[in-house]
């Protein structure tokens, strides 16, 4: 069993990058493909399917990369941890470098941007 499913999808994901590969698959979760589907949104990644039943579903994600063969994502981590909760008003949110990436963030009302 995981203690963070989050921090694990994240992790698949940068390995996947790293060792050049197209796709990436995980155990699925709503805020899984919650978070895939703003990736997808955004442009980082081409696409995710969630396949199987309904009792083991899982996530493939469709790797994107640059036409010199570099990852789109340059880097993917996790704030806020199980074991160390952060809250932000949106007043406190870090800006952008210069425009470039995004934050994701978890809300009562979901998964926003």
């Amino acid at each position: 069993m995981l203690t963070d499913p989050i921090a694990d999808m994240f992790a698949r994901i940068r390995n996947a990058l790293t060792a050049g590969h197209e796709t990436v698959e995980m155990p699925s979760s709503k805020m899984k493909v919650a978070i895939a589907k703003v990736l997808k949104r955004e442009g980082y990644i081409s696409n995710y399917r969630v396949l199987g039943d309904e009792k083991k579903p899982i996530l493939k994600i469709v790797l994107k990369y640059e036409p010199d063969g570099k990852p789109l994502i340059k880097e993917i981590k996790r704030v806020s941890k199980p074991g160390l909760r952060r809250y932000v008003g949106y007043r406190d949110l870090p800006r952008r470098f210069h425009g470039m990436g995004i934050h994701i963030l978890s809300t009562p009302k979901g998964i926003i941007t």
